[in-house]
């Protein structure tokens, strides 16, 4: 079990009103009705989980190697920023 949360709940899931409405929904068997149609949705899903599609390696093969460069635009354009400003001070 993770110790912290990816996202932090929203208000709606403290004050439980996201739990109610499940719980309406299944007591009047609308999960029921719309079961059949989650099940492509859910295929998928099950696929990618057992060929590893989210796994480090997986995230890998997908995007590539991670860039250095990228951190270096914002610090670069952060640098003429300031250099810009100075300059424009100076004056």
């Amino acid at each position: 079990m993770k110790f912290f949360r990816y996202r932090r709940p929203s208000i709606k899931t403290i004050l439980g009103i996201t739990k109610a409405k499940k719980r309406i929904k299944k007591d009047l068997g609308i999960t029921a009705i719309l079961k059949p149609f989650r099940w492509m949705t859910n295929q998928k899903r099950r696929f990618k989980r057992k060929i590893g599609y989210e796994s480090p390696a997986g995230r890998l093969v997908r995007d590539g190697l991670p860039r250095p460069g990228g951190c270096m635009v914002v610090v670069g354009a952060a640098g003429i920023i300031v250099v810009t400003v100075r300059l424009l001070l100076r004056t």
